[in-house]
């Protein structure tokens, strides 16, 4: 089992290096009077890290209210 699941990393890790080489357009984000021009492929891996971040961030404070709101005092 333990080569099966090397072997599904190294096919991960062979998708991303892929995704990487084949965006290499570069795409320019402005806000307000700011503009950054990155990769295409370094636009999206900041998409995804922020919202992952933003994801478990808003489920944890969900919980928070929910355990709030259920609590008696």
């Amino acid at each position: 089992m333990r080569y099966v699941y090397m072997a599904l990393i190294a096919i991960l890790a062979a998708i991303i290096i892929l995704f990487k080489f084949q965006n290499l357009e570069s795409v320019t984000v402005s806000l307000f009077s700011a503009s950054v021009t990155m990769p295409v492929s370094v636009l999206v891996l900041l998409v995804y890290v922020l919202g992952m971040l933003t994801g478990g961030f808003l489920l944890a404070l969900l919980r928070a209210w929910v355990h709030g709101a259920t609590r008696r005092y």
